[in-house]
């Protein structure tokens, strides 16, 4: 009997040694943390994904990327293994905060953030589950990463959508080849705007133009910044600004009566208010941001070590009716806006 009784416990201690075994394997391929998105594939038939999208503001260019990354993500993953939270912070960095945190709450498999503050509350907001931004400039200015390595060592990565600068300057020059006065016309209020502008500014000041920073502060000052800007500048550059890109008419109203030429970061805003821009595609941005999601959510890549990607293509890009309006003769091998 004493026999017995030794069989029975040591059989009772290995049942439990195994259940315990099993409820910490559990715990540990949970895929809302950055540790279980970090390594290791995570490729399970019957897991349904949750994703959060925050976008900070509503305008054609961030709209194509959240429009992409759904797309891309969906067929990877099939329409019946994902559901998309997403929400708009109609231009309010407060309400971002307020998004993001309700999909912390809520324990989403990872987090998009469309457009620098949505980005910037995602990660405030958590260390754990999985961040991929889209439509950000500059990651090391949107993250404040001082010694920037291509990649963020947190539970960041994701996609920009910064076109070459020196490209876009290369181009104002060679529409633009008499002109002596550009104005650099953004938002204060957006850190990667101010990027951008001191970016460019050396490389047009190479081809010798004299160069001046416009900003407003919201889109309540903009008509007044943007007839200042028109009336001392012979060409416009605006930058691939969310505040602007939302106001375009406002922008265009006073180039108009001005006769004012910009050149724009972006296709977006130069539809609503340029004449011609080195632009990426938004919609591509996002296919990009969703193949990265596909590899953390379900190959297991580790986010931290993730480099930052961009679109890849730029295309050179003009609009033809403003264009004609201004007796502005464009290059061969730029490609009209539909």
């Amino acid at each position: 009997m004493k026999k017995s009784k030794k069989i029975l416990t040591t059989g009772l201690a290995a049942l439990t040694a195994l259940t315990l075994s099993l409820s910490m394997t559990g715990c540990g391929s949970s895929s809302s943390g950055i540790s279980s998105a970090s390594g290791g594939s995570n490729n399970d038939s019957s897991k349904v994904y949750n994703i959060g999208i925050c976008q900070l503001i509503q305008h054609e260019a961030l709209d194509a990327a959240t429009k992409g990354f759904k797309d891309t993500l969906t067929e990877k993953l099939g329409a019946d293994k994902v559901k998309f939270d997403e929400q708009n912070a109609q231009g309010d960095s407060a309400n971002c905060t307020t998004i993001c945190n309700q999909f912390v709450s809520s324990n989403v498999d990872l987090i998009l953030g469309n457009g620098t503050a949505a980005l910037q509350a995602a990660y405030t907001n958590t260390d754990k589950i999985p961040i991929l931004g889209t439509s950000i400039t500059d990651y090391a200015t949107a993250l404040d990463i001082k010694d920037w390595k291509g990649f963020s060592n947190m539970n960041v990565s994701g996609t920009s959508d910064l076109a070459p600068l020196e490209e876009q300057a290369k181009m104002l020059n060679e529409i633009f080849p008499n002109a002596k006065n550009v104005g650099i016309l953004y938002c204060s209020a957006e850190a990667n705007s101010k990027y951008q502008c001191d970016t460019i500014k050396p490389y047009l000041e190479k081809y010798g133009y004299t160069v001046k920073s416009y900003t407003f502060s919201d889109s309540n000052d903009i008509a007044a910044v943007a007839k200042t800007a028109c009336d001392e500048s012979d060409v416009i550059y605006i930058p691939t600004d969310n505040t602007a890109a939302n106001n375009t008419g406002i922008i265009n109203n006073t180039a108009v009566s001005t006769k004012t030429p910009i050149i724009a970061g972006e296709e977006g805003i130069c539809k609503g208010c340029g004449v011609a821009t080195l632009s990426i595609s938004y919609y591509e941005l996002g296919q990009k941001t969703g193949e990265m999601a596909y590899d953390v959510l379900v190959n297991g890549k580790d986010i931290s070590k993730m480099e930052i990607q961009s679109a890849p293509n730029v295309t050179k890009m003009y609009d033809e009716e403003r264009c004609k309006e201004l007796g502005i003769k464009v290059p061969d091998g730029y490609k009209a806006i539909k």
